[in-house]
């Protein structure tokens, strides 16, 4: 069994889509980060990042319990206990690797501050916008170039490469790209939301609930390290 600590951001979702994909069971704990539920001591021990996902595996190495944080890290290690989404062959493995890489250094990063700052920062933020939206629809043309030679970004094979990178895409017209405009991304994303695992996991984070909508101006702050958190 393993112990999933989430809620629903898109690197939550990907660990979700994982576990659906591999069939493994799991138990969900959910984890308010708008309520600053991952500051908990006992949460800490398992994580001392204050992040999720987090998982702990009790049929870890040597079957005994085993926690890992870090989403991509997470993927890596589901993909070896598996032996599933990752090709064994090295070409193609460091193939899947790159694009895995892509997402956790470039996509997550740069829509994630795409998304604050169009969402929570001061609307005077206008350098700020301007650099993230050119980089996501940047990285949007990347992935586009990728997917009009070869069917995932991976390469041939769905892979944790998609895995990681498809929850990051699911708001494209929120970070201002049209599927209209983008064939080969609009084929891959249908391709991937049409899996039944992918369906499982996406119903599962519908109806999670948090405290993002009513979470005060502080618990905000805290969640942000701004205001009386912040170390500048």
């Amino acid at each position: 069994m393993i112990d999933l600590y989430a809620l629903t951001s898109p690197n939550v979702q990907k660990i979700y889509i994982m576990l659906e994909e591999t069939k493994l069971p799991y138990k969900e704990h959910f984890v308010d980060v708008w309520k600053g539920e991952q500051y908990n001591p006992d949460f800490i021990k398992i994580n001392p990042n204050s992040k999720i996902p987090t998982i702990v595996d009790h049929e870890g190495p040597g079957g005994k319990p085993y926690a890992v944080f870090e989403s991509g890290a997470i993927l890596l290690y589901l993909a070896e206990k598996t032996g599933k989404f990752l090709p064994k062959d090295m070409a193609k493995k460091y193939e899947a690797l790159q694009w895995l890489m892509f997402q956790l250094s470039g996509v997550g990063p740069m829509f994630g501050q795409f998304t604050h700052f169009k969402l929570f920062a001061p609307k005077d933020s206008a350098y700020s916008m301007s650099r993230y939206q050119t980089e996501v629809k940047r990285l949007y043309e990347v992935m586009e170039k990728r997917l009009a030679q070869s069917p995932y970004l991976g390469g041939d094979e769905y892979t944790i490469a998609d895995i990681a990178t498809f929850p990051w895409t699911r708001n494209h017209d929120m970070q201002g790209v049209n599927w209209e405009d983008h064939p080969n991304l609009a084929r891959w994303s249908k391709a991937i939301d049409e899996r039944s695992a992918v369906k499982a996991a996406l119903a599962k984070i519908a109806v999670i609930k948090s405290n993002r909508d009513t979470a005060t101006d502080d618990q905000k702050d805290r969640f942000f390290n701004r205001g009386r958190y912040a170390r500048a």
